[in-house]
C-alpha cells in the first residue's frame, strides 16, 4: 500500500501548490498546517505546529516522505526543522524533501544563516534527504514592492539585481523530487530573468496602474553587498519558465 506524502506548510504559497502537483501525478498528501482543517478535500489532513511540537507525532508518522515547506520566516526555523527531524526518524526514515534559497551562504541575512543551519540539520539527519535551493519568488518580490504602495515613492536597492521564480516551477520540481530516490543537494532553480529591483519596481506599478517615483537606495552593509555581489542569483540555472511579467499578467485577470 503507497505511503503518503507529508507536505508541512502544506497551505502556504508554495506548499498548496506543491500539494496539488503531488494530488495531479495521483499520490496520497497528508498536509501539515497550524490551522483545522479545510474545505479542501483528495488529501489527508494534520493539524499541528512546528514551533512547539504539537501534533508532529501523528503527522510524521507512516509517510513516505516528507516535502518541507513550512517556514517561520526568522532563526526559529532551525528549531522547527529538527522538531521535524526527530520526529520523523522516530517513525522509521522517510525522505525529507528541504526546501532552501539561493545565496544562504554567500549572503549574510539573519534568515539565510537559520535556513543554512537548518540545511545542515537535514544532511546529518541520518534520513535520506533532498535539498532543493531556488532564487526568491515573484510573490515576494510583489509584496515588497505592494508594501509601499501608501507612499508616494517607492523605495529600491540600488545596484541589486533579482532573478524571481514563479512558485509552480518551484513545486513541480518539488513534487517531481518528492517521488523519486533521494538525491542530495540537487542544482538550484533560478527564474528566467535577471533584473534590476529598480526595473522589477517599475513594472510591478505598471501592471498595477500606479504611478509613483522609484528612489534607488545605496545602502550600507555585509547584506546589501552581498546582494550587489549577486550572492542570491543562480544565472547559470536559469531554468524557470514564467517571467515576472507573465506573473503580474496572471494577477490582474
Amino acid at each position: 500500500m503507497q505511503k503518503p506524502i507529508l507536505v508541512t506548510g502544506g497551505t502556504g504559497t508554495l506548499g498548496r501548490v506543491v500539494v496539488q502537483q503531488l494530488l495531479d501525478a495521483g499520490r496520497d498528501v497528508r498536509v501539515l498546517s497550524r490551522r483545522p482543517r479545510s474545505t479542501a478535500a483528495g488529501h489527508e489532513w494534520a493539524t499541528g505546529d512546528l514551533r512547539t511540537g504539537e501534533g508532529i507525532e501523528a503527522a510524521t508518522s507512516g509517510v513516505d516522505a516528507i516535502v518541507h515547506c513550512a517556514t517561520t520566516l526568522s532563526s526559529k526555523d532551525v528549531a522547527a526543522t529538527q522538531r521535524l527531524i526527530d520526529s520523523a526518524r522516530r517513525h522509521g526514515d522517510p525522505h525529507l524533501i528541504y526546501i532552501s534559497i539561493v545565496g544562504v551562504d554567500r549572503v549574510p541575512l539573519f534568515y539565510y544563516r537559520a535556513k543554512l543551519e537548518a540545511e545542515e540539520r537535514v544532511t546529518s539527519s541520518k534520513l535520506p534527504w533532498t535539498i532543493l535551493r531556488t532564487t526568491q519568488f515573484h510573490d515576494l518580490i510583489a509584496r515588497t514592492i505592494s508594501a509601499q504602495r501608501r507612499s508616494p515613492v517607492i523605495g529600491v536597492l540600488a545596484g541589486v539585481d533579482f532573478q524571481p521564480i514563479d512558485v509552480r516551477d518551484v513545486a513541480e520540481r518539488l513534487a517531481e523530487l518528492a517521488v523519486g530516490a533521494p538525491a542530495g543537494r540537487v542544482p538550484d532553480m533560478g527564474g528566467p530573468e535577471i533584473r534590476s529591483h529598480d526595473d522589477l519596481a517599475r513594472a510591478y506599478l505598471a501592471a498595477t496602474g500606479r504611478r509613483r517615483l522609484v528612489l534607488p537606495v545605496r545602502l550600507p552593509g555585509a547584506v546589501v553587498t552581498g546582494y550587489r555581489r549577486g550572492g542570491h542569483l543562480a544565472p547559470e540555472q536559469a531554468v524557470g519558465r514564467v517571467t515576472f511579467s507573465e506573473f503580474l499578467a496572471e494577477q490582474r485577470r
